[in-house]
């Protein structure tokens, strides 16, 4: 059988077009693929490192198949390992230090996985947060890329065996985000944790989880006055 007369041949792009797009050095290729096998290494430290190394060399901008990677590594088991690469994945997605724009070809692939994340993958970024608060801004980048989080972040704020911390930076996030199709949900929680409060007063004690349950109540109205106003 010809297979020239079965399948199309697409045509081949330049595989290292750096003219247009920010990028880093060919020469440092080598280096990148060494840190790419030690940051799926099983000793936290070594991942940690490598990933900091890709962080400073920007080798997410370097070719599509080193983003969709270093993204995947989103859900990596050490909460510092994962917010280098938040900052990794916001920073691909704007311009440099340059104003040069990041690669298409890169920004579209992050852009592609970002849009299928799930509960899994916004938990973790969420996990963040609470140790490296000044990422806020690149988390809601990340969430924002994703159709699904605003209905992963409602599930994640009401559900009790998620942490108070954690469920106090989902609230956040909706509303930094703006996901209108979670504002059904937070008004119902806060309905729920009002009149759980107003039952509280009548008690002479209170659980300690209803106590920290209420401490959601600042932070609820704050993202529906944000989300609710004009």
């Amino acid at each position: 059988m010809d297979l020239d007369k079965v399948f199309v041949k697409p045509s081949q792009p330049p595989l290292l077009d750096f003219d247009d797009s920010s990028s880093g050095m060919v020469e440092l290729f080598p280096r990148v693929w060494q840190l790419l096998e030690a940051a799926i290494s099983p000793d936290v430290n070594m991942r940690r490192f490598a990933m900091k190394e890709l962080v400073e060399m920007e080798a997410v901008r370097l070719l599509p198949l080193i983003a969709y990677f270093i993204a995947t590594r989103i859900t990596d088991p050490d909460v510092d390992t994962r917010a280098l690469v938040v900052y990794a994945i916001s920073d691909a997605l704007l311009p440099d230090d340059q104003g040069k724009p990041p690669d298409e070809t890169v920004r579209q692939n992050l852009l592609l996985y970002l849009s299928q994340m799930r509960t899994r993958q916004i938990y973790a970024i969420i996990q963040v947060l609470p140790k490296y608060p000044n990422l806020e801004l690149d988390v809601a980048r990340l969430l924002n890329a994703c159709p699904y989080a605003g209905n992963q972040m409602s599930d994640i704020l009401a559900s009790r065996k998620a942490s108070l911390e954690i469920r106090r930076c989902a609230i956040r996030m909706i509303g930094l985000v703006g996901y209108l199709d979670a504002v059904p949900a937070l008004e119902r929680l806060l309905a729920r944790l009002e009149s759980r409060l107003h039952g509280q007063t009548t008690m002479s004690f209170a659980p300690v989880d209803m106590v920290e349950d209420a401490e959601l109540i600042p932070d609820i109205r704050r993202s529906l006055a944000f989300l609710q106003s004009p």
